[in-house]
């Protein structure tokens, strides 16, 4: 009796091989870079939860803290993040002087 082995040749080896390589490789890349963005999140929540402790009744929008997110992110130097959060101090203090809903409104700021 003439009987084949029964199993899988070896293309199917070396494609499962070379694919697995592959997907390491790409773990190890995207590993990376996700730990690099959830450093610099972290770093933007962490300075505007500092800011947001000066908050009074009336502060700035949440527009606003988005886009001091955004730019928070972005700035690429110590100075340039310097000049964003002196951007959003600059607002946290004109709210400030509204002492009633309808004035922090019309300020454009957000009544809490």
């Amino acid at each position: 009796m003439d009987k084949k082995g029964q199993g899988i040749s070896i293309n199917v080896i070396i494609v499962a091989v070379i694919a697995l390589v592959v997907l390491v490789v790409l773990v190890a890349i995207f590993t990376g870079r996700i730990a690099i963005f959830q450093r610099g999140v972290g770093d933007v929540n962490e300075r505007l939860t500092s800011l947001k402790v000066q908050y009074g009744d009336c502060h700035p929008t949440l527009t606003q803290e988005i886009a001091f997110k955004a730019e928070f992110a972005k700035a690429d130097s110590t100075a340039a993040r310097q000049a964003v959060e002196d951007t959003l101090m600059a607002e946290i203090n004109r709210c400030k002087f509204s002492s009633d809903k309808s004035g922090c409104e019309a300020a454009g700021c957000k009544w809490s």
